[in-house]
């Protein structure tokens, strides 16, 4: 069963540099600050009461947990341990940077029952590192993943394509690098312009221009292919949508979509239709069948994929169906001169 994910929000703490992009209130739509302990079981509770009897993760979500002094980072790890004891809570995640994660560091987190820790990676190239700001270079997260892994922590790993100093290759030569780690999941988060971000301030001034939507999509649809044939989960792609992210003015530019992923695995599936319908002669009506929950992402959003085979390719699909029998990942287009069936990964 999925665990259900309590989160505790500590943006901006512990952050020892303002990287360019970066204003997590803004993008998590959460003030900073601590959550008081002597709240934080009280929080527990209300989502068990209504978890259904998942199992609980904890999660701190923003700022850099392990920067944090030690007697803060003691003082919020000290509630859950009896809760972790008794099975109460099952896991507990963080997310930090990867030059503050050291071997020590690693086992004292490992003791106090953290399973999980998320690297803001963000990039696998120096140059592009140094141009957003961060402060660490590649060398940290390939520590970073060994002293974690080490200590027996699950490791993931966040991803930016779009930084400032990005090429057209250098994003997949980041992921190519990550993968390389085995990372246990990744998120991917194409950057976005935040008004009041230095990267705005470069935007503003013509130093700096965002991808555009459609070639963020057809750059994370890549990224997410590599993951599926590496066997890594991508566990979000693209931002979470708040009310604040979701306010005109907050988002300047760049490709922000409340949907994003949506697009990414939509154009995932357009990429196959278009493989699979190779084999169709022009002129050809077909059947498209997928697994249930993949019917919106075979058609597009307002039906595209469908338009784009039929103009490109002059194959026009009638009807897409769901099949129980086909996986989360395959695709058969039907006509009448046979079915053509293939994969996301293997295609």
């Amino acid at each position: 069963m999925k665990p259900l994910i309590i989160p505790f929000f500590i943006s901006h703490q512990g952050c020892p540099h303002q990287c360019v992009f970066c204003d997590q209130e803004r993008i998590s739509g959460q003030s900073a600050g601590l959550p008081e302990p002597s709240g934080m079981v009280g929080t527990i509770d209300r989502f068990a009461a209504s978890g259904g009897g998942r199992p609980l993760e904890v999660a701190f979500y923003g700022g850099t947990f392990t920067s944090l002094p030690r007697m803060e980072q003691e003082r919020l790890l000290e509630p859950l341990q009896p809760l972790l004891a008794t099975g109460r809570i099952t896991h507990v995640r963080l997310s930090t940077r990867p030059d503050a994660v050291d071997g020590e560091t690693a086992r004292f987190l490992r003791a106090r029952g953290v399973t999980t820790v998320e690297l803001g990676v963000q990039s696998m190239d120096d140059r592009v590192l140094e141009a957003a700001g961060r402060g660490h270079t590649t060398a940290h997260v390939e520590q970073a993943f060994a002293v974690l892994r080490e200590a027996g922590i699950r490791v993931g790993a966040q991803l930016m394509p779009g930084l400032p100093g990005d090429t057209s290759e250098s994003p997949l030569g980041s992921l190519e690098r990550v993968l390389a780690l085995s990372p246990a999941f990744l998120r991917i988060y194409p950057t976005v312009v935040v008004a009041g971000t230095r990267l705005a301030d470069l935007w503003l001034n013509g130093a700096y221009a965002p991808l555009g939507l459609d070639d963020a999509v057809t750059l994370c649809a890549a990224m997410l292919r590599r993951c599926l044939v590496a066997g890594v989960p991508v566990i979000r792609i693209g931002l979470q949508p708040t009310e604040e992210l979701e306010r005109p003015g907050t988002v300047l530019a760049g490709p922000w979509h409340p949907a994003f992923r949506q697009l990414v695995e939509s154009e995932l599936f357009y990429g196959l239709l278009e493989r699979l319908a190779a084999g169709v002669p022009p002129g050809t009506s077909v059947e498209a069948v997928c697994a249930p929950q993949r019917v919106s992402d075979v058609v597009g959003q307002r039906r595209r994929n469908l338009a784009r085979l039929g103009e490109q390719h002059g194959v026009s699909v009638t009807r897409v169906t769901g099949s129980d029998r086909l996986s989360p990942y395959d695709l058969e287009i039907v006509y009448a001169g046979g079915t053509i069936a293939g994969n996301l990964v293997g295609a």
